[in-house]
């Protein structure tokens, strides 16, 4: 079992930044694939990023590209996501994912999920 803790979420005025972190529990934490989905209210869950487990491949969303990053400490079994020129759009809940197999776009890929973290933007 991985568990995953998510933190860093809050309100912030839209162009704003903000980094999320999301701490894991398992010691072979570098061995797996971590990413992040999101999910507005009333929406279904969407990709946001993903990285392997060595931090030498990234995947994004296209509406992230540019503006989100995805990175990780392996030593600190620690997945962050900066977040820039953040848009009231970017406002959801977000979630911390991870899997041994590769990084993938779509939720059913990922075996454990954070509890997730709000994101507000404000217009």
């Amino acid at each position: 079992q991985v568990q995953l803790v998510e933190s860093g979420g809050g309100l912030v005025q839209a162009g704003g930044s903000l980094r999320l972190s999301c701490a894991a529990s398992r010691r072979a934490f570098s061995m797996y694939t971590m990413g992040w989905f999101r999910q507005a209210p009333g929406k279904e869950r969407d990709f946001v990023a993903a990285i392997s487990w060595s931090g030498g491949s990234t995947t994004y969303a296209d509406s992230m590209k540019g503006r989100f990053t995805i990175s990780r400490d392996n030593a600190k079994n620690t997945v962050y996501l900066q977040m820039n020129s953040l848009k009231p759009e970017d406002t959801a809940v977000y979630y911390c994912v991870a899997d041994r197999r590769p990084p993938r776009a779509t939720p059913g890929s990922y075996d454990y999920w954070g509890q997730g973290t709000q994101v507000t933007v404000s217009s």
